[in-house]
C-alpha cells in the first residue's frame, strides 16, 4: 500500500536549513564543484552540525509519538546535492537520530517544484534564489537566517511564532500602509475590520499545526497528565485598532494562535528574547535583523515590499 501524505503535515527541508554547511559551502564557492565532491567524500563520516531549523524539525517530528503507527508529521529532504554528495546529509540525519528517511537530490537544480506533489505546506532553505522562486509560484517557502541553532534544552516542546501581514495574511494592508502611511492604514483596517484578509503563504501551514494541536488536546482528554507541547504565537507590528481585523481574520479562516503580541512598532527581538520560539516567520528582513541574532528566524519573501526590496535583501545577507 502506498504511503499517503494527504493527512499529514509535510515539510520540505534543504540540507542548508537543517545542518551547518558553512565549511562545505566555502569549499564549493572558492574551489568549485569537484573540490566540493572530494571534500564531502573525505568527510563522509563526520556528522554535520545542527543548522538554523534543526530544533524546529526535531521537536516537530517528536510529536509522532502521539501516533507511532500513522505519523502526524513528515519531513522530506529537498536538496540541490546529487545522491553522492547527499550521502553525508543522510548519514548525519541518522547520527542525530532524526526520523527522516525520504529525500530528493537534484544535482544543482531547484527541488521546490516537487512541493505540490508531496503535499508540502512549507519548504525551508538557506538558498535565497530557491525560496524566492518558490514563493513567486505561490508555494509556501522561507529562507532561514542567522547562526546555527543551539538545541541544548533537550525538551520536546515546540514554540512557533508568526508575523501576520505577508505571512499568514496577504500583503494588501501592508501596501495601504506603504502608500497612505500609518493613519491611512489604521483607517482602512478599522473600516474593514469585519472582512477577513485573503490568506497569505503560511496560512495553510498554521492550519496544519492547529491539527497537531487538536491531536494533543485529544491526547490530554484521554490522559490528564499529558503536557501540551505545541505553542503558537502571533507577533505583529499591528496595534489597536488594526489588531481587530487580524483577530477576526484568524477566526474567519478557522485557525487559532495561543498568544498574540500587538507591538505597534516595538522591536520584535525584545519579545523573542523572552518568548524563545524555536522558529519565527516574518516577511520583512528589517524585522529579522535583530531576531536572527538569538532566534531561529525565517524570511518569507512575499508581496510587493519584497519585490521592491529584492536587491537590498540579497545584499544585506551576503
Amino acid at each position: 500500500m502506498a504511503y499517503e501524505l494527504e493527512k499529514r503535515l509535510v515539510i520540505g527541508i534543504a540540507s542548508s536549513a537543517l545542518f551547518d554547511l558553512a565549511e562545505a559551502d566555502v569549499v564549493f564557492r572558492e574551489k568549485g564543484e569537484e573540490a566540493y565532491r572530494a571534500y564531502q567524500e573525505q568527510h563522509l563520516d563526520d556528522t554535520l552540525g545542527k543548522g538554523v531549523a534543526f530544533p524546529f524539525i526535531r521537536r516537530l517530528l517528536s510529536l509522532n509519538d502521539l501516533s507511532p503507527e500513522d505519523p502526524l508529521a513528515e519531513v522530506i529532504v529537498l536538496s540541490r546535492n546529487d545522491p553522492d554528495t547527499g550521502l553525508r546529509v543522510m548519514r548525519s540525519i541518522q547520527s542525530h537520530g532524526l526520523p527522516i528517511s525520504r529525500a530528493i537530490f537534484m544535482q544543482g537544480r531547484s527541488p521546490y517544484h516537487f512541493m505540490p506533489a508531496l503535499n508540502m505546506s512549507l519548504f525551508l532553505s538557506a538558498n535565497e534564489d530557491d525560496v524566492r522562486e518558490a514563493v513567486s509560484l505561490g508555494l509556501p517557502a522561507g529562507r532561514v537566517l542567522g547562526l546555527a541553532a543551539i538545541d541544548g534544552e533537550g525538551g520536546q516542546d515546540l514554540r512557533i511564532a508568526f508575523d501576520f501581514d505577508g505571512v499568514l495574511a496577504d500583503d494588501a494592508s501592508e501596501q495601504v500602509y506603504q502608500t497612505d502611511g500609518i493613519e491611512g492604514f489604521r483607517s482602512h483596517e478599522t473600516m474593514n475590520a469585519a472582512t477577513p484578509h485573503d490568506a497569505g503563504p503560511l496560512r495553510d501551514f498554521l492550519a496544519s499545526v492547529n491539527r497537531l494541536q487538536q491531536r494533543e488536546e485529544e491526547q490530554r482528554a484521554k490522559d490528564p497528565d499529558y503536557k501540551i507541547r505545541v505553542h503558537v504565537s502571533l507577533v505583529t507590528a499591528r496595534n489597536a485598532p488594526a489588531h481587530e481585523r487580524a483577530v477576526r481574520s484568524l477566526k474567519g479562516w478557522g485557525v487559532t494562535v495561543n498568544d498574540a503580541f500587538f507591538l505597534g512598532g516595538i522591536d520584535k527581538s525584545t519579545i523573542m528574547g523572552v518568548l524563545k520560539p524555536h522558529i519565527f516567520f516574518d516577511d520583512q528582513v528589517g524585522h529579522l535583523v535583530g531576531t536572527a541574532r538569538s532566534t531561529p528566524s525565517v524570511h518569507v519573501p512575499f508581496g510587493k515590499i519584497n519585490e521592491r526590496d529584492d536587491s537590498a535583501s540579497a545584499e544585506a545577507h551576503q
